[in-house]
């Protein structure tokens, strides 16, 4: 059950980065969010998996942060990816 605190905490940071990084337009609202807390998710089950406690600060740093981390990453390219297709497809309509 302390995975939902985590999967929490990771949502509502990746609530934030959403409104932190760049080009808010290009992408929805929930990508950061989701992208957090799938990667906050998998980084809990793993160390879990290998054995660290619940009650250790590693655990709910590294998946809360990890998630975070991992989020701020694949938010920022996938908004990039985008905002350079878009300029290509306008320089290439002339726009």
């Amino acid at each position: 059950m302390y995975i939902l605190l985590a999967l929490i905490a990771a949502c509502a940071l990746g609530v934030l980065l959403h409104f932190v990084l760049p080009h808010r337009p290009l992408r929805g609202v929930v990508v950061a969010p989701a992208i957090a807390t799938a990667a906050a998710g998998v980084v809990y089950t793993s160390m879990q998996w290998a054995g660290v406690a619940e009650g250790d600060v590693w655990l709910w740093l590294a998946s809360v942060g990890g998630g975070l981390l991992f989020s701020l990453v694949a938010t920022y390219l996938i908004t990039a990816i985008r905002h350079e297709s878009d300029a290509r497809t306008q320089q290439a309509l002339g726009v």
